[in-house]
């Protein structure tokens, strides 16, 4: 099997729907005895362009599932309202800690996002 570059494997990631990028750690982390943290993760996609980002206004927000609380089936139907998954996709992404709901979305939207999720009982950051 010929080795991938760095490029070649990140452009096989981007093809991938978040479930299946979820998964594919789930099983990274298990292959090598692993874990992967979430704040590192966005930090090395988000490269040496951080620092600039931050300096500027920020106008795109990702919102983040931290815990579906007690009511976890209230925060899957939301997650479902909010992204249009399937109840399978909804409820695999809500049982991930630390999964991304909505991304480069607006502040408004974000908030939107929040006060949803949050009023079905979740635990949510907006990044």
């Amino acid at each position: 099997m010929a080795k991938l570059t760095q490029d070649e494997l990140l452009a096989q990631f981007e093809e991938l729907t978040l479930i299946e990028l979820s998964e594919f750690v789930k099983a990274f982390e298990e292959k090598f005895d692993v874990t992967a943290a979430a704040p590192v993760a966005i930090a090395a996609a988000g490269g040496a362009a951080a620092p600039v980002e931050a300096a500027e206004e920020q106008d795109e927000f990702d919102v983040i599932l931290d815990g579906p609380g007690d009511k976890k089936i209230q925060v899957i139907k939301e997650v479902r309202t909010l992204t249009s998954l399937g109840l399978k996709e909804a409820k695999d992404l809500v049982d991930t800690a630390g999964a991304v709901v909505l991304e480069k979305v607006t502040k408004e939207a974000a908030e939107k996002a929040k006060a949803a999720l949050e009023g079905a009982g979740a635990k949510v950051t907006v990044k």
